[in-house]
Order: structure tokens, then sequence, then C-alpha cells
């Protein structure tokens, strides 16, 4: 009879290689179990081996950003919730920096790159509303400005969550996407509005996330 898998030990293994990427302290079989209470023959139980743990763990950041971008409410103004959705991708990076690292990492393929690829179809499917409400001019290619839109993200997420600028350099994303914004159609003062509306600024890492992280050390 199968043993059961306890997702648990599955999210510890996670959790415990992602905190050991960030301390910068060498993952190995031996080292990932060690202290967590579980064997090496776990590794294998749960993703096959060594190379399988990198795969899931890609794999988990972008699973984490697609029920952050699923939680961020639609509303009638589809360039606010391009910024919303903005801002909740930003959200993700400074509460899993860890994982952020690794996602794009593309040394391991993803257990299923489709399901990565949705994260940015939630950007074209706001962009297509806004071209559908006017807000956009109609030659504006939707996934060419979700790209762009990602980019900017990307940057800012790179620089405070992983990087070197303090969190307040985050509020340089709604003059960065009013602008892009603008650029595609929109008229200035609305899409100012409707992007503050929706940015926001990103909060940092509750405190018990890092806790956690620090517990499986």
């Amino acid at each position: 009879m199968a043993r059961t898998k306890d997702p648990a030990v599955r999210s510890l293994l996670l959790e415990r290689a992602a905190q050991m990427l960030r301390t910068r302290q060498p993952v190995t079989l031996r080292t990932l179990v060690a202290g967590t209470g579980v064997s090496t023959m776990a590794v294998y139980t749960y993703f096959g081996g060594m190379d399988g743990l990198w795969k899931a763990l890609r794999q988990e950041g972008f699973t984490r950003l697609a029920t952050r971008l699923a939680a961020v409410k639609m509303s009638a103004d589809p360039v606010r919730d391009l910024a919303a959705l903005g801002g909740a991708y930003l959200a993700n990076a400074l509460e899993n920096p860890d994982l952020y690292r690794v996602m794009f990492d593309a040394g391991f393929d993803l257990e299923d790159a489709g399901a990565a690829d949705e994260t940015l179809h939630s950007l074209v499917q706001a962009i297509e509303r806004a071209k559908a409400s006017g807000r956009f001019r109609d030659e504006v290619d939707p996934l060419e400005l979700a790209t762009q839109s990602w980019t900017i993200g990307h940057g800012l997420a790179s620089l405070v969550a992983t990087g070197p600028m303090p969190h307040q350099a985050l509020a340089h994303g709604a003059p960065m996407l009013t602008a892009l914004f603008t650029g595609a159609g929109d008229e200035p003062a609305r899409c100012r509005q409707s992007v503050e509306n929706g940015w926001g600024q990103p909060a940092p890492a509750p405190p018990n996330s890092r806790d956690r992280r620090d517990r499986l050390q």
C-alpha cells in the first residue's frame, strides 16, 4: 500500500531550501534535511531528487504569485486594475523574497510552465479590457504592453525585495506605470488617478513570515 504523503513535509522542505538560499548556505541533500526531523529519502519521496526540488521551488514561487494576483478584486476601471495587479506582484515579491530569487532561474525547468504563463495573462486580460473601454488605443498590443508593465514591476522587485534599494523606492512604480499607460493612449489626469488608486504601496513582509523561515534554520 502506497504511503500517504504529508503536504506539510513538502512545504517544510521548500521553505527550508528557500531560506538556505537567502542565507547563502550550500543546499545539498544532507544540509537540506538537517534539523528538520525528516530523512534525505524525503527529498526523493516528494520531489524525485534534488533536480525535482529546484523545479518545485520555482513552481512554488509562481503558485504564490498566481494566488496573490487572483486575490485582486477587479473593478469597473481596468487601468486601476492593471496598477493593482502590479502592486500585488510587488507585495508577493516582498513577502517571498527567497522564492522570488528562484522563480526566474531558468537553470531548472518549471513543473507547469503554462501555470506560470497565466500570471502574465492576467495583465493581458486587463489591457484587453482597457482597449475595449477606449482607455488604450486600438493598435496597442496587449501582450507587449503587459510585458512592459511586468518589466517595471520586476525591476522594482529586484531592486527592493532582493537588492539594494529601500522600500520607499516602490513609490516610483506609480509614475512609471502612468507614463507607460499614457503612452498607450490613456488621458494623463485620468490615468494618474487610476494608477494611484490601484497601486498604493505594497506593505513589507509580515514579521511572522521571517520568523517562520528563521525557525527552519
